[in-house]
């Protein structure tokens, strides 16, 4: 089995706060994140692909095709827009980052199936340097 991965960047604001809370309680537990105004990242997302390289092409996955899917279906959809507000595969849900890598991870598995055998292995979502999120799909 081989890994392959594709790094991809974006910037997007987000608010985290429960609606059904009130605003102490959403500063008490979300601090600075639940402010009013929104607050922004600069994310790094990377997309690892699993599988066995084609005999043809030694390829698990073309990285232009999977740098495409990921552009076009995630990148485009969360650069420069408001997760809460902007993204409707987020409209009704947390704007975590938790909740965030699952929600792409289900767009590009969906995305990948019809085109190749390879597989989504793992999706790293990176908020911040020190803060990132690691989904398998489990």
């Amino acid at each position: 089995m081989v890994y392959i991965s594709r790094k991809e960047h974006f910037n997007a604001a987000h608010r985290l706060f429960n609606p059904n809370w009130s605003d102490e309680r959403n500063k008490d537990v979300f601090g600075p994140c639940a402010n009013h105004n929104w607050h922004g990242h600069n994310f790094e997302l990377i997309v690892t692909v699993k599988g066995e390289p084609d005999p043809d092409t030694g390829f698990v996955i073309d990285l232009k095709v999977l740098g495409d899917i990921i552009k076009r279906d995630i990148i485009e959809a969360l650069d420069h827009k408001n997760i809460n507000l902007d993204v409707p595969f987020m409209q009704g849900k947390m704007a975590s980052c938790e909740v965030l890598v699952m929600e792409i991870w289900k767009i590009l598995d969906a995305a990948l199936q019809p085109l190749t055998e390879a597989r989504l292995h793992q999706i790293r979502l990176f908020e911040t340097e020190r803060n990132f999120v690691d989904y398998y799909g489990e």
